[in-house]
């Protein structure tokens, strides 16, 4: 199962509150500010950042999710749709959470950050379609210009920003929203732990 690029977070949960499946923004926004790629129980931390930060603590009866939150400077909306499926499977979604940001200040994020690191409008329009999920030929035949020219500005956006990798330059971007990839749909382990906080890298 895939989404096409976007720069939104997707989660199909259980009827318990358990993961299912994710997209990668999903990670980045909700463990924002620390770093994605530093969480080594991706699925365990989703779960409690779901408990911690997705549910509406305050509504009586029944589960509810927050209407909107924030991550780092960003807004982002919350929007939830119950699913039901029909036949005998092992995991039975629940709930489809989608995270969508507040699209009036993406631009300004990325000239924000832009500016920040010192990039140059080429850069910036390269790093922008990057954190979308696109690949190097996709981004080249977007900016009209070659793979090996979007590699030369990507290294040059990476010794700006001080990273060594692109999920690094997406890294820089968590908390505006980063882009994305695939939902990844990944079976639930048995007994999630659901206030276990072990999650960061010692």
């Amino acid at each position: 199962m895939s989404l096409v690029p976007s720069s939104n977070g997707f989660l199909l949960l259980d009827a318990g509150l358990n993961l299912i499946g994710s997209n990668d923004p999903t990670l980045q926004i909700l463990c924002f500010p620390n770093e994605a790629n530093r969480i080594n129980q991706p699925k365990l931390y989703l779960a409690d950042r779901v408990r911690t930060t997705l549910l509406d603590h305050r509504h009586q009866g029944g589960t509810a999710f927050v209407k909107e939150f924030k991550s780092g400077k960003r807004r982002y909306i919350c929007k939830v749709s119950q699913v039901e499926c029909s036949g005998n499977y092992s995991v039975q979604p629940a709930f489809a959470v989608l995270l969508e940001r507040d699209r009036a200040s993406s631009r300004s994020a990325l000239a924000e950050i832009s500016a920040q690191f010192g990039l140059t409008q080429r850069e910036g329009e390269a790093v922008e379609f990057l954190v979308q999920g696109l690949t190097t030929k996709e981004i080249a035949t977007r900016m009209k210009i070659s793979p090996n020219t979007v590699k030369a500005f990507v290294r040059l956006v990476m010794v700006k920003m001080k990273v060594s990798t692109r999920s690094g330059i997406a890294g820089k971007f968590a908390g505006s929203g980063a882009g994305c990839s695939h939902v990844i749909v990944q079976p639930i382990e048995a007994g999630v732990v659901h206030h276990r906080r072990e999650y960061l890298e010692a």
